[in-house]
């Protein structure tokens, strides 16, 4: 089993759309799936078809502030083989309420430890939406994580937020999680009649070699639109341009994890 947060701290970069397809394509493929939605606006939760307006005990909320165990929060969703834990607008409140805490950085890590441990749970990932900044839930993301995944806008402005997240990653090598690695970089929004997207595109591989993903996500209509129905992009249209990168992406995502499996 292995948990990989979806990290970036720009918003707006694909990071939502990415956890419900990937988790959505893998599903479909007969793995078994816990998405944990990290972000006070919920968008994983209303994009999977669950409410982000339910009681906060009922959340992620819930768990962090020791109110829940993770046990009677997971939800399954209407897709087989997948489950959430949802989000809402109160997680926003944990950094203050977590402010005397000195090991507050590892509540996710040691709640979810406690329940694989005690439960029967059997899953193949837990992917992580974390949400779009620094913040102290996703250092808590962060520290729970085996991996992380970062999906890149091919836009002006993106390196450079890049290289801020990397600082913060080696920061948390080094204090916090020594084994957490960069799975890969997913290029996001690519459009190919716009010469900054191929240059942002070639600027990444030249940076950072063969962590970026061969397969790119471009901009696409039905993409934006999925999550107000409720569903990934997969189950919306799945023979759009999105749907059909987005599987091309999780064909390379397995390989790479068998890859990783034989290595170890």
């Amino acid at each position: 089993m292995k948990i990989i947060s979806i990290i970036n701290q720009k918003g707006g970069v694909g990071k939502t759309t990415t956890v419900i397809n990937l988790a959505s394509a893998l599903s479909q493929l007969g793995k078994k799936i816990l998405v944990i939605d990290l972000d006070p606006q919920g968008n994983a939760t209303t994009g999977l078809g669950l409410s982000n307006t339910e009681r906060s005990d009922q959340t992620i909320y819930g768990i962090l502030n020791g109110s829940m165990p993770v046990a009677n929060v997971i939800k399954k969703t209407k897709f087989e083989n997948l489950e959430l834990i949802s989000s809402n607008v109160d997680l926003s409140g944990l950094e203050v309420e977590t402010a005397g805490d000195n090991d507050r950085a590892f509540i996710l890590k040691s709640k979810l430890t406690a329940y694989l441990n005690d439960s029967r749970a059997l899953y193949d990932y837990i992917l992580i939406d974390c949400p779009p900044s620094l913040s102290l839930l996703t250092v808590m993301a962060l520290v729970s994580s085996n991996s992380l995944l970062v999906p890149l806008q091919t836009e002006f402005f993106a390196l450079e937020g890049l290289t801020q997240l990397m600082k913060t990653i080696d920061r948390i090598k080094i204090n916090l999680n020594p084994d957490l690695e960069i799975q890969g970089i997913l290029l996001t929004m690519y459009d190919r009649r716009n010469k900054l997207s191929s240059q942002v595109e070639q600027e990444a591989r030249d940076y950072f070699k063969d962590k970026v993903y061969r397969t790119v996500i471009p901009r696409n209509v039905r993409l934006s639109e999925a999550p107000s129905h409720g569903v990934p992009v997969l189950i919306y249209d799945k023979s759009c341009p999105g749907s059909k990168s987005y599987y091309n992406f999780t064909d390379e995502f397995i390989v790479q994890e068998k890859q990783i499996g034989s290595a170890a």
